[in-house]
């Protein structure tokens, strides 16, 4: 048996065995990533659905009390931005997602600030 050297084009035997352990790794690396995902997916879309229903509910609220025509239309629009929010959350759009929901929050919020 020769000694190995630098210079030797083929693999050590311990070549391979840190290679095993790589992509040991790197499988459970790509788990931890698809759970992570999964779980801002359903976070950006269970949220947006609630600010959803809270947008309507808001909204109808507003409409049977004697506050001016543009609160309730602002809950509404804040509801339907929100709606879009979730569509796209659980599409995997979670960034855009979470910019809709502060944007249709922020509607909202601006809505009942002007009745």
């Amino acid at each position: 048996m020769r000694a190995r050297t630098d210079s030797d084009p083929r693999p050590a035997i311990a070549d391979f065995e840190d290679t095993a352990e790589d992509t040991d790794e790197e499988a459970e690396e790509a788990e931890d990533y698809v759970e992570d995902a999964r779980r801002a997916r359903w976070l950006a879309a269970g949220t947006g659905v609630l600010l959803t229903l809270a947008g309507l509910a808001a909204s109808l609220l507003k409409l049977t009390a004697s506050a001016p025509a543009r609160v309730p239309a602002a809950y509404a629009l804040g509801g339907a931005v929100c709606a879009l929010a979730a569509v796209l959350g659980a599409r995997g759009r979670t960034r855009r997602a979470l910019w809709l929901l502060i944007a249709g929050t922020m509607v909202m919020a601006l809505g009942d600030q002007s009745g």
